[in-house]
Parts: C-alpha cells; structure tokens; sequence
C-alpha cells in the first residue's frame, strides 16, 4: 500500500434541515447534525472499517464521499482534489473512480432490467462509445469475477437469491475498474454463511484489483476480518480509531469496549460466563445531540466535565486514538479478545 492518501477526510460534518410538519414558512428549521467533524485518511488498496449503532452516521458519511450529499463543513480530497471544488468532468471522473455497494442486493436493482444490462449500465453511461461486443465481453467477465455463470445474463434480479443479487450489485461497481469501492452494510441482509462468502470475494477483488475499500457494518467481528483499520462511529462522531487487531483487543474508549462485548463467542461455556459491558438507555437524537461529549448520556465513567466541551482525540500511537479523557486499557473486558 502507498503511504500517500487516496482518499482525505479533514473534519468533515453534515447537517440537514428539517422542518416541523405544520410549521410556519418563516419558522426557523432543525438542525439534524448527522456527521461531525470526521477525520480519516485511506491509502490506495486499505480497507477501512466504519462501525457502530445505527443512526451514527455512516452510511451519510458514505454517501457525502460518493457526493449525493453535500458536506456542511470540512473538506473531502480525492487523490488530492476537493470534492466540493471539482468541476462537471472531475466530477464525472470522481463517479468513475468511487463506487458503492448497497445493503438491500435486491433493492438496488432495477426489476426491469435484465442482469447484463444492470451491470452494463455503468460502462454504457460512461464509456458510450464502447461498441456493443465489448461491453457483452466485459460484462462476462466481471460476472465470472463475481462467481456469476455468464449464462444467466438475460435472467431478471426476481430470479436470483439474495447472495446472488448481492454479487450482481458488487460486479456492477467493479465494471469500471473503481479506486475506491464503498460497501454500505453489504452483508448485513444476508444469512450468516452467504455473508462469509461475499466477504470472502470482497477481500480476493480487493488484493487482486488492488480497491481500496471502507467496509460499513454492525457487526465488529466481520469488520476485524476484513479491515486493516477501523474507526467507531457513535451519533456522528469518531470515538475510536486504531489497527483492527489493536481495536477489537485493546479497545480503550467504552463505547468501543460495549460494542466488542455484545458480539457473541462460539463456545456456549465462555458465552454463558463472561463478563458483559451492556449500554443502558436509547441513542440520543441527532436533532438534539447532548453538549460536550455526545456518549456521556450513556457512558459509565462519565463525569461533570464531559459535558463541558468536545473531548479532544488523544493519540495513543500507531494510529490509536481515542476521543476519551478517561480512557483505561485495564478496563477492557478479558473475554473481549
């Protein structure tokens, strides 16, 4: 991997305005802050995980890196360039390089369209001039790519089971030959042994195409696979960066360490007696997030003072951070490796 960033987050945030239902034209309108001051870097070829409840912003945070929402403050650079200041052909190009895989496989895809022409969509949009024999090429080739017989081409989504619809969508991402590739809970609709297999071909595509990749999901266990690094997302905002193998074994800040402790282990006895770090109360809404640290209404070693400001990321080395000033390593959990 390039030690040069392909994609650049700097203190990105995402606000919506809302309006109340019945309100006046000139009532002033909420403000939903769905992502907040979000940092990152991913090299060319890095997996990123992005984890945490829903309703924490990252599929928001996905779809402003794609640009079908506009970022509120913050830049996004792209191998160098800022989104928000390319022109109508760099953002073209943008759309070439970037692609997205959806969490519903069957409702990502058009019911009227055959498979082939689902996945030809992208070439034909931006290659038109690719003649009709070579666009029938690439689309078999990429099918087969994804496990996909070339023979069910005509055949329509309705016909395929949900791993199948799910390596339609992958194989359509990957037609244009992406940089980058955003999977959006890409498993998380699917039974537990389909899952590993689509995790399974998403991590040969990415070391055979050379993706870089941010993998979005619930589920820590499925992120530590197939992650490098992970970031945890909590109503918006990063409470935890670090390697995957340092964060799912020394987590330090205690959303992380809750999140590690409601994923499940495979022996019944260990299961049954391990100690669990269970979060009480509901997430906080996003219209009204709480003042200073958003987790202190949830978090058990809160005190008074986190509810006076923002706590800064303390940078624990290696990339670890953590956005906590009462971090403990001797607080994890000793099940949670």
């Amino acid at each position: 991997m390039s030690d040069q960033p392909l994609l650049s987050a700097r203190d990105v945030s995402v606000t919506f305005d809302i309006r109340r239902s019945g309100s006046w034209p000139w009532t002033p309108s909420l403000k939903l802050h769905a992502v907040n001051s979000v940092s990152f870097d991913i090299a060319p070829g890095e997996c990123l995980g992005v984890v945490g409840e829903s309703g924490s912003g990252k599929s928001t945070l996905a779809r402003a890196i794609v640009g079908t929402v506009p970022t509120s403050a913050g830049q996004i650079l792209f191998d160098g360039e800022d989104l928000a200041a390319m022109s109508a052909d760099q953002r073209r190009r943008h759309r070439r390089d970037v692609q997205m895989v959806f969490q519903d496989p069957l409702a990502a895809l058009n019911p009227r369209m055959t498979v082939g022409e689902i996945i030809a969509e992208p070439l034909v949009t931006h290659e038109p001039r690719t003649p009709r024999a070579e666009v029938k090429k690439r689309v078999a080739e990429i099918m087969e790519r994804v496990g996909l017989l070339p023979n069910l081409i005509n055949r329509y989504p309705h016909e395929f089971s949900g791993g199948q619809c799910q390596r339609i969508g992958i194989a359509r991402a990957l037609i244009l030959r992406p940089r980058l590739l955003i999977c959006d809970e890409p498993v998380s609709a699917l039974d537990v042994s389909v899952q590993a297999q689509v995790v399974n071909l998403l991590m040969e595509l990415q070391r055979d195409m050379g993706l870089a990749m941010i993998f979005i999901a619930h589920d820590l266990s499925v992120v530590k696979h197939i992650s490098d690094r992970i970031v945890v997302m909590y109503l918006g905002t990063i409470m935890e960066r670090a390697e995957a193998d340092v964060l799912t074994t020394r987590p330090e800040h205690p959303y992380t360490q809750a999140l590690i402790s409601s994923v499940p282990i495979p022996d019944p006895a260990l299961e049954r007696a391990r100690p669990r770090l269970v979060i009480e109360g509901e997430l906080p809404s996003p219209l009204n997030p709480p003042s200073g640290c958003v987790f202190r209404t949830r978090c058990p070693k809160a005190q008074n003072s986190c509810a006076q400001a923002k706590p800064e990321t303390i940078d624990l080395g290696n990339g670890h951070g953590v956005a906590c000033p009462f971090h403990k390593a001797e607080d994890v959990l000793a099940a949670a490796g």
